[in-house]
């Protein structure tokens, strides 16, 4: 059986991120079918004081990446926050998932009673591994990845419920 800490991670992960990547694909295609230029939806947002879609899309990247080295005992790799097209953020989605899939199960035994130190607003916050996934990480995680698919849904673009969560 593989480790609980790394099922309720990393493929969750790898699925929202595939979705969110066909999600991105069809906001792509429906700014093309209109005949804007796609890169006008990576700046909108639902509200003046919310982050973009192009942010929305890093950070839920970010958290994935940080979680799933950090519980698997490392220090997650920084990027570089350059995306400047839809197909910029799909390669940022691709580096992600292929980042998150190269963990073994095995590095997530134990994970669960794992210290974790996360720098928030410039100080160290330590966490314990079960409630950092589960308090902090899915639910920042699915907050950004939901916020991209509402950004994009309320720009005119045909998605529905089955395009966030996918096939089951």
């Amino acid at each position: 059986m593989q480790a609980p800490m790394y099922v309720f991670s990393v493929p969750v992960f790898v699925k929202t991120l595939g979705n969110l990547s066909a999600i991105l694909a069809k906001g792509e295609a429906y700014a093309e079918q209109k005949k804007f230029e796609p890169a006008i939806l990576l700046n909108m947002r639902l509200a003046p004081d919310m982050f973009p879609l192009l942010r929305q899309v890093r950070i839920a990247c970010d958290f994935a990446k940080g979680a799933s080295a950090r519980l698997a005992g490392e220090e997650p790799p920084q990027w570089e926050d350059n995306e400047a097209t839809i197909a910029d953020l799909q390669a940022r989605i691709a580096r992600t998932i292929a980042f998150v899939q190269g963990f073994a199960p095995s590095r997530f035994e134990g994970a669960e009673s794992r210290k974790v130190t996360v720098t928030m607003r410039g100080e160290p916050v330590e966490y314990v591994g079960l409630p950092y996934l589960a308090h902090v990480v899915l639910p920042n995680f699915f907050f950004h990845a939901a916020t991209a698919y509402d950004i994009l849904r309320h720009a005119g673009v045909e998605l529905g419920k089955r395009d966030f969560i996918g096939k089951v």
